[in-house]
């Protein structure tokens, strides 16, 4: 009985994210959102046909239940033949890339036969362990979280489902006049960049918006996507964070993520701080040997990746995350006044300063603060004076526990009842 509402739980949640990437299918003309996919129909990413992918994969491996009859020291012995795996795929599509990016190579297909070659082989063998991989991390995972309390009857619901892929991009768009995410849609994975910015120009033409393409790093859809990488670290964090989304959407914080930008940035500084603390404590129960490595910050429907990572915020006088604080405080400060023109160009001119500081940031402008500014699980940086992020960080202090704190706020439906909350802690 319990293992059915357990499933009866799962395919809610999955009814839901369908429902989420396919609410698009009786447009208002006059929908903001609509208004922007009239620029990216043709090369919107293909969430449903993922999903059904994905999820036959994870029934497939759940089917054998390999993991549970592998040692320890075998789990990991396959963890670590699946990052190597990876960072050979990663090096030789690296490869391929600056091949064919050198005008001086003219023969393209016959440079890159070797290179075409080895990857054939290295994604044979990287579809052979991924189920493996995977299912061992996503059980490692799923014992932390029983320790922590967020099961029902030990169970967790749903299940932690993840798969490695390629990712999309997120455009994100915001009006000119004040920094608000007003749309975040997946676009395909490999955009160039002069796609990505032509797209961009297009649009703020278009609409008088501020737009940006930015890479993400994981996606809170079921099962949900993990970009590939060889930081088990950070891996581990953005497994842990994408399921406490999945865990939030079946309760109102989730349901509600797109009706406010408060709410949009307690869900993500709630999953931020959460998939932290779980991911270190997978890799210091499971990886000890390890340590602790450098992570970059994760998210739901687009989690920030092309972001500076937090170890390298001070660089030598510079400090990454002071200097980002102040320049969105300016900029809000410029925007509120009706400065439009005037905040544009001081964001530029400060994008110049971070260029010059060692930190490659395309474009900063609104669509940059409205993306980024929502991941405050930790002080300054692109959030600005926005007090949310500090309200749901005083929360977590005042909580008891981890699953305390996630359980309270996962119940919550405005900003009203956080700032109660802690009042009342």
């Amino acid at each position: 009985m319990f293992q059915r509402i357990v499933r009866g739980l799962e395919l809610t949640l999955a009814l839901i994210v369908f429902a989420s990437v396919t609410g698009y299918s009786t447009p208002s003309i006059t929908d903001n959102i609509e208004k922007v996919r009239a620029y990216t129909r043709q090369i919107e990413f293909n969430y449903l046909t993922w999903m059904g992918d994905a999820a036959l994969i994870k029934l497939r491996s759940a089917s054998i239940a390999v993991p549970y009859t592998l040692t320890h020291e075998a789990q990991k012995q396959i963890v670590t033949e699946y990052l190597r795996t990876t960072q050979s795929i990663l090096d030789q599509e690296y490869i391929l890339e600056k091949i064919y990016a050198d005008a001086s190579i003219t023969d393209k297909e016959t440079a890159t036969a070797p290179n075409r070659a080895a990857l054939q082989k290295l994604y044979a063998r990287q579809a052979q362990l991924a189920p493996l991989a995977e299912g061992v991390l996503q059980d490692q995972v799923s014992e932390v979280l029983a320790d922590l309390g967020l099961t029902s009857l030990g169970q967790t619901i749903p299940n932690v489902w993840y798969h490695s892929t390629p990712l999309p991009m997120a455009l994100i768009v915001s009006p000119r006049d004040h920094i608000e995410q007003t749309a975040n849609i997946s676009v395909e994975t490999d955009l160039t960049v002069d796609e990505q910015v032509d797209l961009e120009n297009r649009i703020d033409a278009g609409l008088n918006t501020s737009s940006l393409v930015v890479p993400i790093g994981g996606v809170g859809v079921y099962p949900t996507m993990v970009m590939r990488t060889t930081d088990l670290n950070w891996m581990l964090s953005t497994v842990a964070h994408e399921w406490i989304h999945n865990y939030l959407t079946l309760r109102p914080l989730g349901l509600l993520y797109t009706k406010t930008p408060e709410l949009r940035t307690m869900n993500e500084t709630t999953a931020s701080i959460a998939g932290n603390e779980i991911g270190d404590l997978v890799l210091k129960r499971f990886y000890p040997e390890l340590g602790s490595a450098s992570r970059l910050t994760p998210g739901l429907i687009s989690s920030p990746f092309g972001h500076p990572n937090p170890g390298d915020f001070m660089r030598g006088p510079f400090d990454f995350r002071a200097q980002m604080h102040e320049t969105r405080v300016t900029a809000d400060a410029l925007l509120q006044a009706g400065k439009i023109d005037e905040a544009e160009a001081y964001m530029e001119a400060r994008r110049l300063v971070f260029l010059k500081n060692g930190y490659l940031i395309r474009k900063l402008n609104q669509a940059y603060f409205a993306f980024y500014g929502a991941y405050a699980d930790s002080p300054g940086g692109a959030a600005g004076e926005d007090p949310v992020g500090p309200a749901v960080r005083a929360l977590r202090e005042q909580s008891n526990s981890l699953a305390d704190f996630v359980n309270t706020i996962s119940w919550m439906t405005d900003f009203d009842q956080l700032q109660e909350a802690i009042k009342n802690k």
